[in-house]
């Protein structure tokens, strides 16, 4: 007789379409039940909701900046506003969305119900990170309402040092609580992983996406803390004037740059990992395959967690960093390259002559791997020092992590957002407009930013409020890709909040349709697997 952890390698069955919605969102209590709420499926929507107030506000930021680049000449704001808006739209991005989006929403509602467990090992830390995080997003909301804050997200000692003592230190606060959420979600990820486990899910069972979201977890334990001291040590500076990074009182700007770096370098794996696991898990299912290459596709996971801590320097190669440190993170940043081709080589071998569903969640999937190559390829450049000297502060590096992280990280939230939703709502999305979505979302990244690879090559700085006329077609064109950009992010918000009240029934849907269910094919010795049958298709 099979159990529930007779379950394929690499992959995981989850309740009912509709099953875990009525059980947790309709229970009673009215709004204290949702604010003291230990449930992890509850906590994952108010990460939901709070996430994507934040990137309303980010792209908002961001589309005012790009408003005022369509012109060599003044447009719509200051030069001054034009700073702050570029360090409140990183900000919020980065801290408020890009890092929490995934780990926050649907980390929190699949991790315990991929392993067999009840909640998270610490239901009540849980909790306790998500009101860290809003606490760092009132932070930053209260420095947009104070006037912003220009010092760049990176908080660089050349502007921090010259900039408003009181919105510097609120925005660190801000950083600071909001990395404490990403704390205490990865020790909470860890041991709920290491203990929590169904008896007999080994560790050469778990779902892919479940190893993901446990090697992000590792960097968020082994990195947030760097960069919480380094954002605590700056706001001592600037309240007590303790000298560490301020050159004018005896400080060292270099040290907060390596201190930021050692951290920054690293985070950017805790928004890509996760997304692979959401990736593999899609391309799994719409393929009707089990996960291609399990062990090395794992293995590759943990492979860019040590490279990436080797990494820091390469953002300072044009810095005064010794010659050894440079090479060093030079050749991580190549050698890098290698899981990343071993994973994607998995991901065809898994649609080579595959029965393929093409719904939305895989057309988004697909969009991420394209983005994902064009971001992977064109950082190799920058991982050049020759090169890097060239590229180095120009729109190319702009394009470049936004090809990764506004492209590739976005589409893959949206794509496990669209593949799980009927199980966390019951409810069941448009799927022709969400395909369109996907497709509108896609050409609108490209657009945006491909041109911005052509700008910085050609030496346009980042962060400027002007630039020479001859660029403007090459601005404008971005700036129209923004336009295309702004529907594709807004489509899916209003379609999935019509599918809360006016959306079929999950399971009334086509069994296709949404990948709602889940069928078990070839029971082998080690190699069981879950499959989604297209309409139709008896295959059992």
């Amino acid at each position: 007789m099979k159990t529930e952890m007779d379950q394929p390698t690499g992959v995981s069955p989850l309740p009912a379409a509709g099953g875990a919605a009525n059980s947790y969102s309709k229970a009673r209590g009215g709004l204290k039940s949702w604010l003291l709420t230990i449930d992890h499926k509850r906590i994952a929507l108010l990460y939901l909701g709070a996430v994507t107030l934040f990137f309303i506000l980010g792209v908002l930021f961001a589309s005012l900046m790009r408003i005022e680049l369509v012109s060599s000449e003044p447009v719509l704001v200051s030069d001054d506003l034009f700073n702050r808006l570029f360090t409140l739209h990183g900000l919020f991005m980065v801290f408020l969305f890009l890092m929490p989006a995934i780990p926050g929403v649907l980390g929190n509602f699949l991790l315990p119900l991929k392993i067999g467990a009840r909640n998270f090992a610490f239901p009540r830390l849980n909790l306790l990170g998500f009101y860290s995080f809003l606490l760092g997003g009132i932070c930053l909301v209260m420095v947009v309402l104070r006037g912003g804050v220009d010092t760049t997200w990176t908080f660089l000692p050349v502007y921090t040092v010259a900039t408003m003592t009181g919105n510097v230190v609120l925005s660190a606060c801000g950083v600071v609580l909001a990395s404490v959420a990403i704390l205490l979600m990865g020790i909470n990820s860890l041991v709920t992983v290491h203990k929590m486990r169904a008896p007999g899910l080994y560790w050469s069972r778990l779902p892919v996406f479940v190893w993901s979201q446990y090697a992000a977890a590792v960097i968020m334990v082994l990195a947030t803390p760097v960069l919480i001291v380094v954002m605590f040590l700056l706001g001592t500076e600037k309240i007590l004037g303790s000298g560490v990074f301020d050159p004018s009182i005896g400080g060292d700007p270099m040290l907060f740059k390596r201190l930021f770096w050692l951290w920054a370098r690293p985070a950017l794996y805790i928004m890509v990992l996760p997304a692979i696991g959401i990736v593999t898990e899609i391309l799994s299912s719409h393929s009707r395959r089990e996960p291609f290459g399990y062990r090395f596709v794992v293995g590759s996971l943990f492979a860019i967690v040590v490279l990436s801590l080797f990494g820091a320097g390469g953002h300072l190669l044009v810095s005064s960093q010794s010659l050894f440190a440079s090479l060093l993170a030079s050749l991580a940043g190549y050698l890098v390259a290698i899981p990343f081709g071993v994973i994607l080589a998995n991901w065809i071998a898994m649609l080579y002559r595959a029965s393929i569903s093409w719904k939305s969640p895989l057309v988004y999937a697909v969009a991420f791997i394209a983005l994902t190559l064009i971001g992977g390829l064109t950082g190799l450049f920058l991982s050049g020092a020759a090169a890097n000297v060239h590229l180095h502060g120009t729109l190319f590096v702009v394009a470049h992590f936004h090809y990764l992280l506004a492209g590739a990280v976005v589409m893959a939230y949206l794509a496990g957002l669209h593949f799980w939703w009927p199980k966390i709502t019951g409810r069941a999305y448009p799927e022709a407009t969400a395909t369109v979505s996907a497709v509108v979302l896609f050409v609108g990244l490209n657009l945006t930013f491909f041109p911005q690879f052509l700008l910085g090559s050609l030496g346009v700085p980042r962060r400027h409020f002007a630039y020479p006329v001859e660029f403007e077609p090459l601005q404008l064109l971005s700036t129209a890709g923004l336009t295309i950009l702004a529907v594709g992010y807004i489509l899916p918000m209003v379609y999935l909040l019509w599918s809360l009240r006016s959306g079929n029934r999950a399971e009334e849907s086509p069994v296709g349709a949404t990948g709602l269910e889940w069928r078990l094919r070839s029971p082998g010795p080690s190699e069981n697997f879950l499959t989604t049958p297209a309409i139709g298709d008896e295959r059992g």
